[in-house]
């Protein structure tokens, strides 16, 4: 990485140099459970959000508001979240968001068995907080991280939501008949294990979640000033994207857009395989796929992120985005193991693009401002999931499936000329 990677966090990872700190470790491994049980939430709400919304308002052309709705709920929490963090420590602000998460997913529950439409969208925006937390906790993993090795501490929390949240698309037909059972409409089955996977994400992190690393990286920086005979640490709190570095806003800019064309495509993937015959067995093959491809390279994006910098890991992103497009819309209709690749290269697009961005706030932002920051930039993250989610339905309805696709592929390449604009003379096109 060539561009300014030892900022104010550096201080923190002073004491050890080049190592990882022992309590990093322990970090990461309450971390590392907790998403373990979140990504089965987190996968519940992706599988089969959009049918039961569709069944419960009795149109595809609002098939995308569950995605919306979670996903606004998740930008709300993101600011909740970030500010708690950054006030009491990632431990209260995750935990806390887990826990409203949890609360969210019985709320679903309910408004199956009620048939109630409002009560449905309130509790949609409220599951949302747990799609907020799932993505937050990375920040959590690269506080105490060294700068050449925070890429691939992001990438190691990312890759644990793999095994929860591939089992929870495979479980839609347990959970289902275990909820029709009870007399619950077997598409809310899955909300309920939403409620105790996020549930149980909790409790691990007020348990495990010790020592804090953002309040612990806090301290080894004031340590590290004070030695320095550094005096103010008080700077500006970065309120407006023009006090951001360059760095932040490139993350930021990146995360938007992968986040926006994958929950497009994701969220209405699901409807274009039940109009083509498929039932929820394929569809849970598919998303699961797909959240595996989100996770699973977790590890390969870090490493190629700390080897050849986040600019190049941000361009390979977008021209993934771009092959998962053409895949996805030029399928034959309702080919389950084409759209399974297309959603598998979406997966991995999304999962380049959020490493690397996640990458740049982590490493360019002063620890004083740093959980709030990221906060913020993460709402931004969710409304453009929202955007997506919302329009998904509207330009399935009045165009295709296949336009939509296309169109995200088309979207994802808007991220080259941010990658390669402002590049001094003689240097390399992606520096950093």
């Amino acid at each position: 990485m060539t561009d300014t990677a030892a900022s104010a966090d550096s201080t923190a990872a002073a004491p050890w140099v080049d190592g990882t700190p022992p309590e990093q470790r322990r970090v990461l491994f309450a971390l590392v459970l907790a998403q373990v049980f979140s990504g089965a939430g987190l996968a519940a709400g992706i599988t089969v959000g959009a049918l039961l919304a569709q069944d419960m308002l009795g149109t595809a052309g609002l098939a995308g508001l569950p995605s919306a709705l979670f996903t606004i709920g998740s930008a709300a929490a993101a600011v909740v979240v970030g500010r708690l963090s950054q006030r009491s420590g990632r431990r209260t602000g995750l935990a806390t968001g887990y826990a409203v998460g949890a609360v969210g997913a019985l709320g679903v529950l309910l408004a199956a068995v009620a048939d109630s439409v409002p009560l449905l969208f309130i509790a949609l925006f409220v599951y949302g907080a747990g799609t907020a937390t799932n993505l937050q906790a990375r920040y959590a993993g690269a506080d105490l991280a060294p700068p050449h090795r925070k890429a691939r501490a992001v990438s190691t929390v990312l890759v644990a939501t793999t095994l929860g949240a591939v089992a929870g698309p495979n479980l839609v037909t347990v959970t289902g008949s275990a909820a029709a059972a009870w007399g619950i409409p077997p598409l809310a089955g899955p909300f309920g294990l939403a409620a105790l996977a996020y549930g149980a994400a909790a409790v691990v992190l007020v348990l495990l979640l010790r020592p804090d690393p953002l309040l612990l990286a806090r301290e080894l920086g004031a340590v590290e000033q004070e030695i320095q005979g550094a005096t103010d640490s008080s700077g500006p709190l970065l309120p407006a994207a023009a006090g951001l570095p360059a760095g932040v806003r490139l993350g930021a800019a990146v995360m938007v857009v992968t986040q926006a064309v994958m929950v497009a495509v994701m969220t209405m993937t699901p409807v274009h395989l039940q109009h083509h015959g498929h039932g929820t067995a394929a569809i849970g093959i598919v998303i699961a796929v797909h959240v595996a491809a989100m996770y699973l390279p977790s590890l390969l994006s870090g490493w190629l992120v700390d080897k050849y910098g986040a600019r190049a890991v941000s361009a390979l992103a977008a021209l993934t985005l771009l092959a998962a497009g053409l895949v996805a819309g030029l399928a034959p209709a309702g080919a389950v193991w084409a759209l399974a690749l297309g959603l598998a290269l979406l997966g991995l697009g999304w999962s380049l693009g959020l490493v690397a961005g996640t990458t740049l706030l982590s490493r360019d932002l002063p620890l004083h401002s740093r959980a709030r920051v990221q906060g913020n930039v993460d709402v931004l993250v969710a409304i453009a999931g929202a955007g997506g989610g919302a329009l998904s339905g509207v330009v399935v309805a009045g165009a295709s499936y296949t336009a939509l696709a296309l169109g995200g592929g088309v979207l994802a390449l808007c991220l080259l000329p941010l990658v390669l604009r402002r590049r001094p003379p003689g240097s390399s096109p992606f520096p950093g």
